[in-house]
């Protein structure tokens, strides 16, 4: 990922998801953020069509619809899981598919 992807909601994501890998998290929050992370990082890599994103940040959005936030106790934690779902409505919003909100 190089700097002009910097403004790129999708690498934003993954970023943010990423930022989670390492710190002290409940195991199933770890479990469903590591899946939420390999998600955005594969939508992310750059590779894949317009569509197929979409559906990879759905799939991101649903991972961490399955979370509790309120339930994480680390802040930063869950100040990086409340970015991603701000950049996963950014990316489904670009689109302006009404399914998606």
């Amino acid at each position: 990922m190089t700097d002009s992807n910097a403004a790129d909601p999708v690498v934003e994501l993954a970023r943010h998801l990423e930022a989670t890998g390492e710190l002290p998290l409940e195991r199933s929050a770890s479990r469903v953020l590591g899946e939420a992370e390999a998600v955005a990082s594969d939508a992310a890599a750059g590779d894949l069509d317009a569509e197929t994103v979409r559906e990879r940040v759905r799939t991101v959005r649903d991972l961490l619809g399955e979370l509790d936030l309120d339930g994480i106790e680390h802040d930063e934690a869950r100040a990086h899981v409340e970015a991603a779902l701000e950049r996963c409505a950014d990316v489904l919003e670009e689109n302006g598919s009404a399914a998606d909100r």
